[in-house]
């Protein structure tokens, strides 16, 4: 039986998250209905906020309230290195870790043939008016060790290949704690293969 109304379309806007199927969705609705004054009301005020205030950075392509955002009008970071991330969630990762104190740039994605994203669909034409306007030292990338990954940061080198700056990438290889008959075998190769 196919239901409408508002429970209805609630559950099909829920659906739509990244990790929601229609099961989580109806069981994340009726939560949210069942607790109004708990839990609905302050999510719909939070996302209202992050909707009227929340915005691209015109600098590094990161998402903040204030523009440009606090990590580029932070003048206590060392503006000659930057390093280049993927997405939003790569950037706070590489901050919660606290071991980097310089820029960013976020591509807002990989390059990804099945998903029809191509170089025009990626933050890559703000990076080079970057390198033009304040090129740095160096620049990392942390890119994730995929094969659209990959690819993204082949892109990303052979456009920042006129340029005078060192290019580097993250290390790949064995975690802390892993054990060797636990990881798979394009991991035990990269490791070797970076071995200092």
């Amino acid at each position: 039986m196919k239901q409408d109304g508002p429970l209805a379309h609630l559950i099909r806007q829920l659906s739509i998250l990244p990790g929601l199927g229609p099961r989580s969705a109806r069981r994340a609705a009726l939560t949210l209905i069942s607790k109004k004054d708990d839990m609905m009301f302050p999510l719909v005020r939070a996302l209202t906020e992050a909707a009227e205030h929340i915005k691209t950075c015109p600098v590094c392509g990161a998402l903040d309230d204030t523009l440009p955002c606090r990590i580029c009008s932070d003048g206590s970071r060392d503006r000659s290195v930057m390093c280049v991330v993927a997405t939003l969630t790569d950037l706070w990762a590489i901050e919660r870790a606290g071991g980097f104190r310089g820029i960013y740039h976020v591509l807002g994605g990989v390059l990804s043939a099945l998903d029809g994203i191509g170089p025009d669909h990626l933050n890559l034409g703000r990076l080079e008016e970057r390198m033009q306007d304040h090129p740095p030292r160096e620049i990392i990338l942390a890119l994730p060790a995929t094969v659209d990954g990959q690819s993204t940061a082949h892109v990303v080198m052979d456009m920042l290949g006129a340029y005078d700056l060192k290019i580097s990438r993250l290390a790949h290889g064995m975690p802390i704690g892993g054990e060797l008959d636990y990881l798979d075998d394009g991991t035990i190769l990269t490791a070797f293969q970076a071995r200092g």
